[in-house]
């Protein structure tokens, strides 16, 4: 069976390191998180807000995903210099390239401060009581362990408020781009095979992290010097075998384990599917521009592939959790609860819990299907939330001299970085087309600006939408600098993109005396029905939900039932040879590049092919992970790296919610097939001299 569980590195000691240790594992629970000594934890970072990342050189290279990487490759790259199509390796530190925006987070430690905070409240209080006390408390622990902001201190809220840890991290802001596979690689399969079985993709991408002479964080300079870490990851050749003992460490972003029945339900039947059409809308729209214009391909392509994602994602979720029963499954302890809840000890505080949940889910269930097509409409369309963000910004800009002095910098770096690659026949099209989809599917109560341009209009915004790009400040930067030139708060009220966007905006963030009400007594009965549950079964070995802080989750190599698509003889791994079986040349997601076409013909793989004689590729583990681990570490039992996790598999897609032990499984890079991209093919010879490879 998997091993469920996301759990604080500052409790393997207690929980799991004798588990581990007998299934594989040749380290202790110190040599993996420890305060006062280098460990594991110390090569590990979260990458940029939304990956996991590691550190596998004394000089500061960091491995991550080629979908982690995406985003910044894309942004550096142009169409003189296409480095998403055609790859990038620096030959040196001088040709390594700096994005506007990239951060690596190191964790420092952590600690519980349950009690400090939960003696400051109690149940007579409202909820809106208790989070201004929590919320002040947490904010005098946050000062307390950032010594004068040296450090970034996150105190979160576990098991729906039952319990608090803090955690201090070190941010460095200077990361650079080492190198990067030609998306024909690195993105290989797309989104066919996203989230599928076998697997071909060779998704990594190489960064380095960079601090002052001293190394402490610090800006962008060209006197920075690579990290010096405190631990780096070995990297091993030696192979692995079904059965074989490997752990995760990571930035898990969020499960909802602990979500009842009724919240299942509502994302099965009405908040998933909109935020699944909706996001197919404005995925088609911006296609039809990226197909036409390869600059245009460029400049949109990370923000198409994490729509993408999410897309493939949220139907994944409803097809698993309606195949699977999961609210079945949860309705059947739900039972349990409700039984023992319903004892004389135990039913003043938790006898009307499940009552609360169910009624609240019932009387949300059409609010949450209206506030996910507007989820789609704003992951999709930039003018969705732009004019909205950007306006009210404009609107403190006239008040008085001083005051455009301080803000005019700050105003025009803003619009610089998010006009430079706009496309406005992209952005007309999604943002009207996605209106066009919201009156249509959203229900009666959808943002009434909106609702008087649809009756105007017979529910078509084709025309709308083009006439308001025609008359907005907010459609060019050149209006916006006009603006700024000769500013006026009545000229972006009345702003058509802007009433638009704050109309959507409004409407999307509007809370009613009722529903504030109706969410404060959910919360207080959520969070009292997580704490009877662990109450009921003290002897239960519990880890809470993901929220992006950092985890450790272990098992072993693990195959799925064998698969006629995949050639190798036991469905665990995949090779090059199923790669080149998938090739389809001058395709989108298929084609592959001729340098690794006569690699594999000439069977020239190095030192890293497996020992019975393939190029492995992919491979599979029964790790618990979620979005956020992508780039995480996947290493054997004695803390060496073999892989990369960067997906899950569709049959699980139920596992932010319920973990299957049967069909659970994470989709990794295999180092090997990394080592090889990076030797044989790209011939980067000065990035695999930094590395400690063990063979």
């Amino acid at each position: 069976m998997a091993d469920e569980g996301m759990w604080f590195l500052m409790h393997i000691k207690r929980l799991n390191e004798a588990d581990m240790q007998k299934k594989g594992l040749q380290l202790t629970a110190e040599e993996i998180y420890s305060i006062n000594h280098s460990s594991l934890k110390d090569a590990i970072v979260q990458f940029n807000g939304g990956c996991t990342a590691e550190i596998v050189s004394p000089n500061g290279l960091v491995f991550t995903n080629h979908h982690c990487g995406y985003g910044a490759i894309a942004e550096l790259s142009t169409k003189e210099n296409d480095y998403l199509t055609n790859g990038f390796w620096a030959k040196n530190y001088n040709e390594e390239l700096k994005p506007k925006s990239l951060y690596v987070r190191f964790f420092v430690r952590m600690d519980d401060v349950t009690k400090r905070i939960l003696s400051l409240v109690n149940d007579k209080m409202s909820e809106k009581e208790r989070n201004a006390i929590i919320q002040k408390e947490i904010a005098k622990i946050e000062k307390e362990n950032s010594e004068n902001g040296k450090y970034v201190v996150n105190v979160k809220s576990f098991y729906n408020g039952n319990e608090y840890y803090y955690f201090v991290y070190q941010d460095y802001h200077d990361v650079r781009l080492v190198g990067t596979p030609p998306s024909s690689i690195g993105k290989f399969g797309g989104d066919t095979d996203n989230w599928e079985w076998p697997r071909h993709t060779g998704d990594f991408s190489i960064f380095r992290v960079y601090g002052d002479k001293d190394g402490n964080p610090a800006p962008y300079s060209k006197d920075n010097v690579p990290l010096k870490p405190k631990h780096y990851l070995p990297i091993s050749l030696k192979g692995f075998q079904e059965g074989d003992f490997s752990m995760i460490l990571g930035y898990p972003g969020r499960t909802n384990r602990w979500m009842p029945a009724a919240g299942i339900d509502q994302n099965v039947f009405y908040a998933y599917p909109a935020w699944v059409e909706a996001s197919k809308v404005g995925m088609d729209a911006m296609k039809r521009h990226m197909d036409k214009d390869q600059e245009v391909n460029i400049n949109y392509a990370s923000k198409y592939s994490s729509v993408a994602n999410y897309w493939k994602n949220r139907q994944g979720m409803i097809d698993a959790l309606t195949k699977h029963k999961t609210s079945a499954t949860k309705r059947k302890a739900e039972k349990k609860f409700l039984k023992w809840a319903s004892k004389p000890a135990n039913k003043e505080q938790y006898g009307d819990v499940i009552q609360i949940i169910n009624d609240y889910y019932a009387s949300t269930n059409l609010k949450a299907r209206h506030d996910n097509y507007l989820t789609g409409m704003l992951r999709s369309s930039t003018f969705a939330t732009l004019p909205y963000s950007l306006g009210n910004g404009l609107k403190q800009y006239p008040a008085n001299e001083n005051n455009r002095k301080e803000l005019r910098p700050r105003l025009e770096a803003f619009i610089a970085d998010n006009y430079e690659k706009l496309y406005l026949p992209l952005e007309i099209d999604v943002l009207a087309e996605e209106l066009n989809l919201y009156v249509a599917k959203a229900g009666d109560d959808i943002a009434p600006y909106i609702a008087d341009l649809a009756k105007q209009n017979k529910k078509q915004f084709s025309g709308t939408i083009k006439e308001a790009f025609d008359k907005s400040i907010f459609s060019s930067k050149e209006r916006l600098e006009a603006f700024l030139a000769n500013p006026s708060v009545e000229q972006v009220d009345n702003d058509p993109l802007f009433k638009i966007s704050t109309a959507i905006a409004n409407k999307y963030r509007e809370r009613t005396p009722q529903q504030e009400e109706a969410e404060d007594k959910f919360q207080a009965a959520y969070r009292k029905y997580i704490a009877g549950f662990l109450a009921m079964n003290p002897k239960g070995k519990y880890y809470p939900d993901a929220n992006s802080t950092l985890r450790l989750t272990y098992g072993t190599v693990r195959a799925l039932p064998k698969d006629k698509r995949n050639d190798a003889k036991v469905n665990y791994y995949t090779t090059l040879d199923g790669t080149i079986a998938k090739y389809k040349p001058n395709d989108e997601e298929f084609d592959l590049p001729a340098k690794l076409l006569e690699l594999h013909k000439n069977k020239d793989y190095g030192r890293y092919a497996d020992k019975n004689g393939y190029m492995p590729v992919n491979f599979l583990t029964d790790q618990d992970i979620t979005g956020g681990n992508s780039g995480s570490p996947v290493l054997n039992g004695k803390g060496e790296l073999i892989g990369l996790a960067f997906d899950g598999n569709i049959e699980a897609m139920a596992g932010d919610v319920i973990f299957d032990p049967k069909l659970q499984r994470t989709i990794n890079v295999d180092i090997r097939y990394v080592l090889f991209i990076i030797d044989k093919f790209a011939g980067a010879q000065n990035i695999i001299e930094e590395l400690k490879i063990i063979e």
